[in-house]
């Protein structure tokens, strides 16, 4: 099946915020980003099924992982600049992002997709390659990790598997 060369490319933002979430750099987000475009290219015949955002966002979650096991460290990250409303109280915002830096790579990768790129729970299972149970777990988790760092503020409630 061809890939649509017009969804892959309305698709680039949300890649690259998704990519800059779990790099925290922006150079290296947009590395990898272009790295992922490239193998989903290269690999057209591959693709099954409609849900091109799901395949893609695997395709650079992978890269990701594989990334962070080629270096043997945990990546730092840094400030989120592409966010979905902008951010309206900058010390509020900055101590969501370091809140949300300092979750381990695993659970940052699962909240990204769910409550910022919007998949759910079943989609993100596919993308991260794991059971819906254990994105329900590490959901759970990044989201009392997040509350726990934030002085119990309240935490926006992600979307509900369908």
């Amino acid at each position: 099946m061809a890939i649509n060369r017009h969804e892959m490319e309305r698709l680039i933002p949300s890649l690259r915020r998704f990519a800059r979430g779990l790099t925290g750099d922006a150079q290296a987000a947009d590395d990898l980003v272009q790295d992922a475009l490239w193998r989903a290219l290269r690999k057209e015949r591959q693709f099954r099924g409609d849900n091109l955002a799901a395949w893609l966002f695997a395709i650079l979650a992978n890269g990701a992982r594989a990334e962070v096991r080629s270096r043997r460290r945990q990546p730092t990250v840094g400030p989120l600049i592409d966010t979905a409303d902008g951010g309206t109280d900058p010390a509020s915002r900055i101590g969501i992002l370091s809140a949300l830096a300092s979750l381990e790579a695993e659970h940052r990768e699962v909240l990204l997709l769910t409550a910022v790129e919007g998949f759910t729970y079943r989609e993100t299972a596919e993308i991260v390659g794991v059971p819906i149970g254990t994105i329900m777990s590490r959901l759970a988790r990044a989201r009392d990790e997040l509350a726990r760092r934030l002085d119990g503020a309240p935490i926006v409630p992600v979307r509900r598997v369908k």
